[in-house]
């Protein structure tokens, strides 16, 4: 079986799924704090998972859907870029976060659903219609598939 044809295959992207997240998991696991649960580090864990998550649903579907390629790289930018910034809030960042969001809402008021969707679809704003509607199509095949994998694995844990 190539890959073409074994990365289309449903069973084949849930089988690549499942073992890269649980490779995950597992390193995840092993790199957690022997103190107990603060509830940043449960938010930490969290994140941490969530980013497994979306970085093995992306590998076992590989380079070939534009979204797949836009959620490896908006992870690989965030830990690239985890150890530049370092977090300070000013009263300016506060007034500028307020004014931002009176902005966003503004414009949610008027967005139409297709630029709703380009904003759902990870990669999506570069995309002609056509394209979106595809791509949109295979990510909310795959979110499905992620979905029923770890509703799976947590039984199995549990």
């Amino acid at each position: 079986m190539n890959l073409q044809s074994s990365s289309s295959n449903p069973n084949f992207l849930k089988l690549r799924f499942t073992k890269g997240f649980l490779r995950a998991l597992m390193r995840i696991y092993r790199h957690r704090s022997k103190s107990s649960s603060s509830p940043r580090e449960i938010s930490q864990r969290y994140r941490r998972i969530k980013l497994a998550a979306d970085a093995s649903m992306a590998l076992a579907v590989g380079s070939r859907r534009l979204w797949s390629r836009a959620v490896l790289w908006r992870i690989r930018n965030q830990v690239r870029n985890r150890h530049v910034f370092v977090k300070r809030v000013s009263s300016h960042a506060i007034k500028k976060r307020a004014q931002k969001k009176k902005e966003e809402q503004y414009h949610l008021a008027y967005d139409d659903q297709e630029n709703k969707l380009r904003k759902l679809v990870p990669g999506g704003a570069a995309m002609d219609i056509c394209s979106l509607l595809d791509e949109a199509s295979h990510y909310i095949n795959c979110l499905t598939t992620q979905v029923k994998m770890m509703r799976r694995i947590a039984e199995i844990c549990s």
